[in-house]
């Protein structure tokens, strides 16, 4: 990231461009931010979550550096949106988007403000799947560059990053010994497998349900147990979906949880944990630690609710470290300068980030890591690209 952000002081790609980001607001967004402003862009933030902003480092963007934000830690729902609206009133040209709430308010709410978006760039396979909803109903009004897609974003960033952060999450907030713990991941995407893996690691025995067979069939393969959430739910001592879908854990599980179970959530929205049938079932409800709601419910038995059901990594953690997150931030700046010169030849739909843009994430963080590797000879591409030599 840093040696982006010098050629992006030197070159000023971005010189004169309004730019409103819906991010997790923590230290390693502040230096996403830092970068693009440093690359000549102005810059506002808000929260893309309510438990998931770092107050220090908002305060730190204001006071130190001249950016605008808009986020408190713990925000409730319409101070959460009043910010959003706040940073589209900086009638941006480029939007950046960590769940598309920032563009769907801009397509409902505020499209006053659509005139002039160059286009915008999204972090998260939630907002993918929004996004990509609102351009096959043909509601999408400019193009957007999914970050989540590139490779140097998913097979790092999902895998590595929240596979460390959710367990960290956790762990602080708990303090739960995973060693012996039946440990069930709901979905087995880029997310599930990072998690399955670090769980393992910390010697639990890992279960996966899933509702892709592939998906289903990889995580046997790789060694996981694999069954309904119906079946799991009986055994389980840990639960945490990470499925990017509602009613992940339902009324359904609730009945058959047992006793002192903890259930969280990793994926974007607070939606995969029904926390409304939740709440109907218990008899009362208690915080017995940062971050733990204790739900007792009325024949006995006690379930644990982890970060109001929101992004535990986040809410109880600090997130993914900086050294996977640069990568995928990389992939933002870069999509941003690439928008900014190319817009004129985009529709309105979700791209894939450039190959050439990602691999050149992946050739700069080898760089950073002082690792070197191969190429190709011409001999070797030349056999690579051609037909006619057999055995």
């Amino acid at each position: 990231m840093q040696i982006i952000r010098k050629e992006f002081i030197k070159n000023q790609p971005l010189k004169g461009v309004r730019v409103s980001a819906c991010l997790h607001v923590t230290a390693e967004t502040a230096n996403l931010a830092i970068t693009l402003r440093d690359g000549g862009a102005d810059v506002v933030l808000c929260a893309s979550n309510p438990l998931s902003t770092q107050d220090d480092v908002a305060a730190s963007l204001v006071r130190d550096q001249g950016i605008s934000v808009f986020a408190i830690k713990g925000e409730d729902n319409d101070t959460y949106y009043s910010h959003i609206l706040a940073a589209l009133d900086h009638k941006p040209q480029i939007t950046m988007d960590d769940g598309a709430d920032l563009v769907t308010t801009l397509h409902t709410k505020r499209q006053d403000a659509l005139e002039g978006v160059l286009g915008g760039t999204e972090e998260t396979t939630t907002g993918i799947i929004r996004l990509r909803a609102m351009a096959k109903e043909g509601v999408l009004r400019f193009p957007i560059i999914a970050v989540n897609d590139a490779d140097t974003k998913h097979l790092f960033d999902n895998r590595y990053g929240t596979g460390q952060s959710t367990i960290d999450g956790i762990i602080r907030s708990t303090n739960y010994l995973l060693a012996g713990s039946r440990f069930v991941v709901a979905g087995y995407g880029w997310c599930g497998r990072g998690l399955a893996s670090r769980a393992r690691g910390a010697g639990a025995e890992v279960i996966i349900t899933e509702v892709d067979p592939t998906r289903a069939l990889e995580a046997v393969m790789d060694g996981f147990r694999v069954m309904s959430m119906h079946e799991a739910a009986k055994i389980g001592d840990i639960f945490c979906t990470v499925t990017g879908n509602k009613s992940v854990l339902t009324r359904e599980h609730f009945e058959l949880i047992k006793d002192g179970a903890i259930i969280c959530n990793s994926g974007h929205f607070n939606v995969e944990i029904d926390i409304a049938a939740l709440e109907k079932m218990a008899s009362s409800k208690r915080i017995t630690r940062h971050f733990v709601e204790e739900y007792s419910l009325r024949d006995g038995r006690k379930i644990n609710l982890l970060g109001e059901g929101r992004l535990i990594n986040l809410a109880a953690a600090e997130g993914h470290p900086a050294s996977v997150m640069d990568m995928s931030f990389a992939d933002q700046a870069l999509s941003v300068d690439y928008l900014v010169k190319h817009a004129k030849t985009l529709t309105a739909k979700v791209y894939r980030v450039p190959d050439d843009l990602d691999k050149r994430v992946a050739k700069l963080k080898l760089e950073s890591m002082g690792i070197k590797i191969d190429r190709l000879t011409p001999e070797q591409e030349e056999y690579l690209t051609g037909w006619s030599e057999g055995t």
